[in-house]
């Protein structure tokens, strides 16, 4: 077994990391952050437009839609990278890696240049309306419904947990079409402008951010045309399940990088006299999530290597099920070894956005807090824990 990348891959990823000493915004520039998942500070569209121009937005697609046709290995140095640096690659993650992504796999030729290149580019932000009221883990279930008169479809319902609607310029939104077949079936995936008539935004606050990013979404007789459906009528599942692969093929490393920072993070406070560092039970609890932090990052090699050689198995599931719950259980141990003081939620002035990928800034009761967006975004710990009983380990379903 090799553990380490060909010379041909250490090449990509020299190439791309002397691209970002010669491109990277200024940091006075980077003061700006954003107000939500789906707002986009100007520094941070131009340097996603340099990124596409120059083919480093998404490596694995063709240079017509910012990439360079670079294989799975590749792919990895490049997040990995990424991640080093503590760089974000779109403030619009759901527009640049679900809602453009399943437009590039499922739509048109028109859709994509019409809707996949201004939002890879930064011109235009997307939001994704999957959950509902009555929908979220089962989100066959949802309720929504689009009628399809002539060459338009009417549509009534409501999204909640939107994320970044209220600054988003479209929805890729998941509709019940036919209500007369078996629940996966009868979904449609439509691109709704947020500013159409009849379709409205209410933002709320959540625990973990300064600002709201979840919003309400509702539809009163909204009209969308029959030319912006993505893939076929009543084959949405099909693209909701493709929007969520694409989320998660690289998500491992994000998730083992941030297990690393975390841990570096609380050794560096324990190590400076903060909280109770010779607890046996917190070093304990600091040997398993050294153990978890090579686990996860040697099964993501696996499935990297599964993947390369076209096996297409769950692991993407254990994946994120360890990945998420590693850096929850990591989060609650600092807050107990720090004890009272870990509910301190001072911010401190120079502390960066949660929406960047470093929330070193933020206090641990913040950090804690914000582990259960991991746990629950993406298909909850208990849904992949079924996927991983049944399509992993075989068992009968439940």
């Amino acid at each position: 077994m090799r553990l380490t990348y060909s010379p041909e891959v250490e090449a990509f990823r020299a190439e791309f990391s002397a691209w970002l000493d010669a491109n990277l915004p200024d940091e006075a520039a980077t003061a700006v952050r954003p107000r939500s998942s789906a707002d986009i500070p100007e520094w941070s569209r131009s340097f996603q437009r340099r990124m596409f121009d120059d083919g480093w937005l998404v490596p694995g697609y063709p240079p017509q839609f910012g990439g360079r046709n670079a294989d799975l290995y590749e792919q990895a140095v490049f997040w990995e990278e990424l991640g080093r640096r503590r760089i974000t690659q779109s403030f619009n993650p759901q527009g640049l890696g679900i809602v453009s992504a399943s437009i590039i796999t499922f739509g048109t030729d028109e859709q994509k240049h019409r809707w996949a290149v201004p939002i890879m580019r930064a011109e235009r932000t997307a939001a994704l309306g999957m959950s509902e009221p009555g929908a979220g883990s089962d989100l066959a279930g949802l309720s929504t419904r689009a009628v399809l008169h002539g060459d338009r479809f009417i549509v009534n319902g409501q999204k909640v947990w939107t994320s970044g609607a209220h600054h988003a310029d479209v929805l890729l939104a998941f509709v019940r079409t036919d209500p007369d077949v078996p629940k996966h079936k009868g979904i449609s995936a439509l691109i709704i402008e947020t500013d159409s008539p009849g379709l409205v935004r209410r933002p709320f606050r959540d625990i973990t951010r300064p600002e709201p990013d979840f919003n309400e979404v509702f539809f009163d007789d909204v009209e969308v045309p029959l030319e912006n459906l993505v893939g076929e009528l009543d084959d949405g599942w099909r693209v909701c399940t493709g929007s969520l692969a694409h989320e998660r093929e690289m998500l491992w490393i994000l998730w083992s990088q941030g297990l690393d920072r975390m841990l570096d993070d609380m050794l560096e406070q324990l190590n400076g006299g903060a909280g109770a560092a010779g607890d046996p039970v917190v070093l304990d609890g600091l040997g398993s999530s050294i153990m978890d932090s090579w686990a996860l990052r040697l099964l993501g090699q696996r499935q990297l290597a599964r993947s390369r050689r076209g096996l297409h198995v769950a692991d993407q599931s254990l994946l994120k099920l360890l990945g998420s719950e590693a850096q929850q259980k990591l989060s609650l141990l600092m807050l107990e070894a720090l004890g009272p003081a870990g509910l301190d939620r001072t911010v401190p002035p120079d502390a960066q956005s949660p929406y960047e990928s470093d929330r070193a800034a933020l206090s641990w009761a913040d950090r804690y807090f914000f582990t259960f967006a991991g746990t629950i975004s993406g298909g909850t710990s208990e849904i992949h824990r079924n996927i991983i009983a049944e399509r992993v380990l075989g068992q009968p379903r439940g």
